[in-house]
């Protein structure tokens, strides 16, 4: 069976998607990423899928209003259970073909069972350099996750000691 690598989903930036600024909001922006990355996810893999975490996400231009906002999400890395996604944004007027990129992320889905226990996911390998190039990416945004994690551990450790040695109790 052939699986999909690859997803394209496009909007167009209604005028309820406004934020005070008069443009796109990022909070729009957010779903319609969870939105191709879960259909690339689970085409992929064939399973329902949750997001597990999106990091990386650069608003790089803001989208306006009437325009066609285009999402590419692609299959980057899979693990056992786990499998990371590209996603792409770009916006154009729909009456130029002219697209500029808007911003760009990764989002790491996990595949569920009927029970909603992780599921093993198929297995992608690179071919191309630009797929290795890029898997290395996806494997580079592990370690700095892990990293990022662990500081934030200590930092919250730090943090209730701190509260708990500050609570006093009157007897």
């Amino acid at each position: 069976m052939s699986r999909p690598r690859a997803v394209t989903l496009r909007f167009l930036a209604e005028p309820g998607h406004v934020n005070f600024g008069g443009k796109v909001h990022g909070g729009a922006v957010m779903k319609w990423i969870d939105q191709a990355g879960y259909t690339c996810a689970a085409g992929w893999t064939g399973e329902y899928c949750v997001t597990l975490y999106l990091g990386g996400l650069h608003f790089i231009h803001p989208i306006r209003v009437g325009e066609i906002v285009e999402l590419r999400s692609l299959v980057i890395h899979t693990g056992r259970t786990s499998l990371h996604i590209a996603i792409d944004i770009y916006a154009r007027d729909p009456k130029t073909p002219r697209r500029t990129r808007t911003g760009h992320c990764v989002v790491v889905f996990v595949a569920l069972d009927e029970d909603g226990r992780p599921k093993p996911v198929p297995r992608w390998v690179p071919v191309t350099d630009t797929d290795r190039a890029l898997e290395a990416y996806a494997l580079r945004l592990i370690e700095l996750r892990k990293l990022m994690d662990s500081e934030l551990e200590s930092h919250l450790a730090l943090l209730d000691q701190s509260t708990a040695d500050s609570v006093s109790f009157s007897g």
